[in-house]
């Protein structure tokens, strides 16, 4: 049986993640298209989620620019929805300003936990090693979902892994051969 799979991109940590291999390597440098065909094979798409945030146009012009464009991309991707969220503007403890991604968690997790229990799926993928979702992986499990995390060594918690039914880790190997090139 071909399974029905939802895949669920947590875009910040994704950044993170990859950052943490190499400071020079980004997101929008990313083939995600071409890495979702790799981990999927031969089962069924139905949707795939990227949660993230732009940048405000007028902190930084240059990094929004990149980043409208990559989201761009991303939805041109078939069956690829970009679900941006807001930044919000935050004073660390020394005064100054910092940015933060809100809403992302909470979209991620009301997708999935819709698509679960409207059985839209079989299997959920989800790129992220962030332990907030561990409770949400515990709800799919109760639904009988198949589960899969994709993570990075220097961002993910034991405990959201334990979760799942199979982990990938996307290490520099597979960053590299995911580069993505224009076409």
């Amino acid at each position: 049986m071909v399974k029905r799979i939802c895949i669920y991109i947590d875009g910040a940590n994704f950044y993170g993640g990859l950052t943490s291999i190499n400071k020079r390597f980004s997101d929008t440098k990313f083939d995600f298209e071409n890495y979702i065909k790799y981990i999927v094979r031969d089962e069924k798409i139905v949707q795939v989620y990227y949660y993230n945030a732009l940048v405000k146009k007028k902190i930084n012009e240059k990094i929004w620019k990149k980043q409208n464009d990559f989201f761009n991309r991303l939805r041109k991707i078939p069956r690829f929805k970009v679900s941006l969220c807001t930044r919000k503007s935050r004073l660390n403890i020394l005064g100054e300003e910092y940015h933060t991604i809100k809403g992302d968690d909470i979209f991620l997790a009301l997708d999935m936990i819709e698509d679960c229990y409207n059985n839209k799926l079989d299997k959920v993928i989800l790129i992220s090693g962030d332990e907030d979702f561990t409770e949400l992986l515990k709800r799919v499990k109760k639904k009988e979902k198949e589960i899969e995390v994709c993570y990075f060594d220097n961002c993910f918690s034991r405990v959201l892994l334990n979760q799942a039914d199979k982990i990938r880790l996307i290490d520099k190997k597979i960053a590299n051969k995911f580069f993505y090139r224009e076409k």
